[in-house]
């Protein structure tokens, strides 16, 4: 009985804290993700899929290590930087993640615009639409009920298993690439490969999981429930990928490998596996990126007011955190906006926001892994030696990958 006791106490405690880490990782399958995991099943089938552990451990470590701060320092990751690196560098620094973010976020409305063309509703209706209902969310509600609307939103990406079975790709070939690496030597599979690692473990990601924790309020007492909420919401995420990947495999590299225009080619190319198939494709993509529509401005709010000490926060109303506010409603209105220009390369920069994701990460990781190893900030909190292996390990990687990028570019 104490055991049972016990059990219903931990669980009771999960769901208080289940939040801020699952949220934060299931919306990294953005529309900006979903097109970059369907670009990279449409053009290499399974080849990429080995990817996906050694990116799942590094979400995690990075995930975790920003919730472990935000519950023991009880501030955010740009205040802290703030406070110890100084204005200048915060302000540079902050300056390139708005950059950043925006690509993400008009990159969210054009995945909104994509799938609702698909039903035969014009951008122009579509577009304007989700950035009303995605400002009225966060302007008019609450950290808890705002919480709770992205929660339910999560449970819609099961749409992807759904439609990655219908798909009917080679399972036993898929679970081989799984748990075995493979190297393609062609840009186009390098860029790929940044951009998975770059929408999988964003730098936005970050900045909002640590200040999400702070509002939420968990401390170190609550910390054990919320780390093992971030390695759930990680997992899941990545498996959610898994699919992505594979329904884009079995509907168009098994027929013809080919490299993709948008997400919505992806979804008509289930079209002839069965009309559910396609429907649900879609379907999550809209959800996605309503999903993200919302948090990718949120979440750069945060970061930004945070980094330059204006006040923060949904909890907060217009007069207290005009700052806050203006910028999340400036970057809805100028990332749907840009939705609209007529010939605008939305692909293209659909997948550069990506990549830029991937250059920016080891900038972001470098300074979260200072910061984790003060003694003086984190007590006995500090990273231990296996995590710093696997942060500066993650760092280093994506810093030659990105100067390999580079050279290939130029």
């Amino acid at each position: 009985m104490a055991r049972l006791a016990n059990l219903r106490r931990q669980l009771a405690v999960f769901f208080v804290i289940l939040g801020p880490g699952f949220i934060t990782a299931m919306v990294d399958n953005d529309a900006g993700g979903i097109f970059t995991y369907s670009e990279a099943g449409a053009r290499y089938g399974y080849g990429l899929l080995w990817t996906l552990i050694p990116i799942t451990l590094a979400l995690i470590v990075a995930q975790e290590m920003c919730s472990r701060m935000g519950a023991v320092t009880g501030k955010g990751l740009s205040d802290l930087i703030r406070e110890e690196f100084g204005f200048r560098t915060t302000f540079f620094l902050m300056a390139a993640l708005v950059l950043v973010n925006f690509a993400n976020v008009a990159a969210n409305f054009a995945g909104v615009a994509e799938s609702l063309r698909l039903f035969g509703v014009s951008p122009l209706i579509s577009v304007p639409a989700a950035g009303a209902f995605v400002w009225l969310l966060v302007l008019k509600g609450s950290y808890d009920s705002v919480e709770k609307v992205f929660l339910v939103a999560s449970s819609f990406y099961l749409a992807y298993v759904v439609a990655a079975v219908m798909a009917k790709p080679d399972w036993s070939r898929a679970l081989e690439a799984t748990v075995t690496p493979n190297w393609v030597p062609e840009s186009a599979y390098l860029v790929l490969l940044v951009g998975l690692v770059g929408t999988s473990v964003a730098p936005w990601m970050q900045f909002y999981l640590q200040a999400a924790v702070v509002e939420k309020g968990v401390d170190e007492k609550q910390y054990k429930d919320s780390r093992l909420e971030v390695i759930i919401g990680c997992v899941v995420m990545s498996v959610i990928a898994f699919f992505i990947i594979l329904s884009s495999a079995g509907a168009i590299w098994e027929q013809e490998p080919r490299a993709i225009t948008s997400s919505a080619e992806a979804a008509l190319a289930l079209r002839p596996l069965g009309e559910y198939a396609y429907i649900l494709f879609a379907g999550g993509l809209l959800c996605a990126s309503l999903f993200a529509s919302s948090i990718l401005p949120l979440s750069t709010a945060y970061t930004v007011c945070e980094g330059l000490g204006f006040e923060s926060g949904v909890n907060r109303d217009y007069k207290e955190a005009r700052v806050f506010y203006g910028l999340y409603t400036g970057l809805i209105v100028l990332g749907g906006g840009i939705v609209l220009i007529p010939g605008f390369p939305l692909i293209r920069m659909i997948l550069i926001s990506q990549v830029l994701n991937g250059i920016l990460l080891p900038v972001i990781l470098v300074f979260t892994l200072i910061l984790i190893n003060r003694k003086d900030l984190m007590r006995e909190w500090t990273n231990s030696g296996l995590y710093n292996l696997v942060a500066y390990s993650t760092a280093a990687v994506m810093i030659g990958l990105s100067l390999v990028l580079a050279w290939l570019s130029i």
